[in-house]
């Protein structure tokens, strides 16, 4: 990468960043281009200069958000024994909840938005966590790795829940 391209590269991520916290916030509807420039700490219209429409900054969002988690989760894959592994991959993804809880709630907010784009960014991102543990389930031979790996996926969701309503006792806690 060029000198040049290093700043953009890293306002890039640092609107993604704001974006996520406006969004998660305020909600995408509510929030506003401005309000994420001033959180990134520029002017609105440089915004559009990554990103043309609001709706492709909050795709790219979510694909910040997802990346985080599978690039979490493929590094429990890669070091966790096979009896460890579905704990491992739990305690991981409590983790990116109170790392960065929110992410999951701009994630809970983009399954209801009907766009197009937006919901082909969550299909994608769910299939890839789920490819990612039904492979691990299946290569560390856990029994019913299909069942197994919907149950996971019902937890997280569950955890998700819990973390938004900030009720703890709904994951036994």
């Amino acid at each position: 990468m060029s000198k040049k391209e290093a700043p953009s590269v890293n306002r890039k991520d640092e609107i993604v960043s704001a974006a996520i916290e406006t969004f998660a916030e305020i909600g995408y509807y509510r929030a506003t281009t401005a309000q994420v420039a001033e959180r990134a700490n520029i002017s609105q219209p440089y915004i559009f200069k990554f990103f043309p429409t609001k709706e492709a900054l909050l795709a790219a969002a979510l694909e910040a958000s997802w990346e985080r988690i599978i690039a979490s989760f493929r590094r429990v894959v890669e070091t966790a024994q096979p009896e460890q592994l579905e704990s491992e991959l739990i305690e991981a993804y409590e983790r990116i909840l109170a790392d960065r809880s929110n992410e999951m709630l701009l994630q809970m907010q983009a399954q209801t938005i009907p766009s197009d784009v937006i919901r082909e960014e969550m299909r994608k991102g769910f299939r890839n966590v789920r490819n990612i543990v039904l492979d691990a389930f299946r290569h560390a031979s856990i029994p019913h790795p299909e069942e197994r790996t919907l149950l996971f996926l019902a937890r997280g969701m569950l955890c998700n829940i819990s973390m938004a309503l900030d009720m703890p006792e709904l994951m036994g806690k």
